[in-house]
């Protein structure tokens, strides 16, 4: 069946040039090295509550996973034979954990935290995980100063020649 020209309006704007403001509106990606991050903050205290009311059906209490990824846990499985990825173990920076959240979590309503929000909840996960302390405010000036516990197992191929 051909889409009609009504639900066809309705569409992303396939075939539409995109303005400088469309695209700066979706150009959110936050680097490694934190260029970019937003003004706001948080601690895990506050993303404790965000993360109950917004993530925790999908991801567990605490993190635990179930029925999606963990997000806690896994150290020092990355060279068994059963490794566990979470952000604990495997992700080598915590600006990336906020890029990530902001930009597609929660999974039924992408883009809809606050800046708050996100710090809130991305210093939870890294408390949960034992990286931070539960009042350690992250914002764009602490997290990228955050010291992953695994930010050396990746090559920088930036830098290899």
């Amino acid at each position: 069946m051909e889409p009609s020209g009504q639900s066809l309006g309705r569409g992303p704007g396939l075939g539409q040039p995109a303005s400088a403001q469309d695209i700066a509106a979706i150009d959110i990606v936050i680097p490694p090295s934190g260029a970019g991050l937003p003004p706001g903050g948080g601690d895990a205290r506050a993303g404790a509550k965000v993360y109950a009311a917004k993530c925790e059906s999908c991801h567990g209490a605490k993190g635990a996973g179930k029925p999606a990824d963990a997000l806690v846990g896994g150290k020092g499985t990355l060279a068994s034979g059963n490794p566990v990825r979470t952000v604990g173990s495997y992700w080598p920076h915590a600006t990336t954990l906020f890029d990530y959240t902001r930009r597609a979590m929660p999974v039924t309503a992408p883009r809809t935290l606050t800046n708050d929000e996100v710090y809130a909840v991305t210093a939870y996960i890294l408390h949960l995980n034992g990286i931070i302390g539960e009042t350690d405010t992250m914002n764009a000036q602490t997290l990228p100063a955050v010291k992953m516990p695994n930010r050396d197992g990746f090559v920088d191929h930036s830098k290899v020649r």
